[in-house]
């Protein structure tokens, strides 16, 4: 494989090769397709596809977060993001920046659940030494639990005091990181709607339960892998690196290998991952022999 295969067939899975994704049954194929994406660009760049790109259908001067507020795209990409996230055909997690959706297919979050979320999610959050939760988020995480699906703006208003908005995104933040809560809608007069996510999607949350951790990254792995067509082994680490040690991804990724699950191919100088082409069986293989042999052309 060439770099300018590589980089042709990741801009036809991706979108990015003037086939633009308009619709929301073309948003939920593509998410299928490719597993996880971000909503924008983001700098330094992240090896994975952006919602952004495929609804422009290129990657030609595609706004980070910073700008989208001034590009239509991005406001058109992001309605149309938001259409999924209603639906439950997508998921967001807070994974690279709170500001920047990272979003999951819906048949991929169970997996992506299961290395990130609570395994006792109805088990409400606690203040404690060794806890991973402020006071602010365990009260906006009662609130929201009763009252969620719940906006921004009106969760603020509940929680009363002299709260900034920057102290609630902390909270929020805190509780999101974990898939405690996840963003369900949006509202320009009212800002995102939270609600808690063992409620949202509780089929999600239960299939990700009894999933184990090796079990949920190797098939993220391969997920990811199929996403990008071939990728080296840093920037597998680097993608994955934020939800698990990366000690963990190199592990994870040395035993597909060894299973025959994953393979190196070949780009220029560099060597990279890819998933492995499917293996024919013995009838199969027998097969193939044969048609091989019965169209080779015959010697006088």
């Amino acid at each position: 494989m060439t770099d300018s295969e590589l980089q042709q067939a990741r801009a036809q899975k991706w979108h990015l090769d003037g086939r633009p994704v308009r619709t929301l049954e073309e948003a939920r194929a593509f998410l299928e397709s490719v597993g996880f994406c971000l909503l924008y660009p983001v700098r330094p760049p992240v090896l994975a596809p952006t919602f952004v790109g495929c609804w422009v259908g290129a990657d030609d001067r595609l706004p980070t977060w910073q700008h989208a507020f001034a590009d239509p795209r991005a406001q058109d990409a992001k309605e149309l993001m938001v259409r999924l996230l209603r639906e439950r055909g997508a998921f967001e997690a807070n994974l690279f920046d709170e500001n920047n959706a990272f979003l999951v297919a819906a048949s991929v979050f169970p997996y992506f659940y299961a290395l990130v979320g609570e395994r006792n999610p109805k088990h409400a959050p606690k203040v404690g030494p060794h806890s991973e939760y402020s006071q602010l988020a365990c009260d906006a995480y009662e609130v929201i639990r009763r009252d969620g699906p719940i906006s921004k703006q009106k969760l603020g208003e509940t929680l009363g005091g002299s709260l900034s908005s920057a102290a609630l995104d902390r909270g929020l933040s805190e509780l999101w990181s974990k898939l405690r809560i996840t963003r369900v809608d949006y509202k320009a007069s009212e800002g995102a709607f939270w609600d808690v996510l063992y409620r949202w999607a509780p089929d999600a949350v239960r299939e990700g339960i009894s999933l184990s951790v090796g079990e949920a990254l190797t098939a993220l792995l391969s997920k990811y892998l199929d996403c990008v067509v071939a990728a080296d082994q840093q920037e597998v680490e680097a993608f994955f690196g934020d939800v698990v040690p990366r000690s963990r991804v190199k592990e994870a990724v040395n035993a597909l290998l060894a299973a025959r699950e994953l393979s190196f191919v070949h780009t220029g100088a560099r060597s990279l991952i890819q998933v492995a082409p499917p293996r024919l069986s013995s009838e199969e293989r027998s097969q193939a022999h044969s048609a091989r042999s019965a169209s080779a052309p015959r010697r006088p």
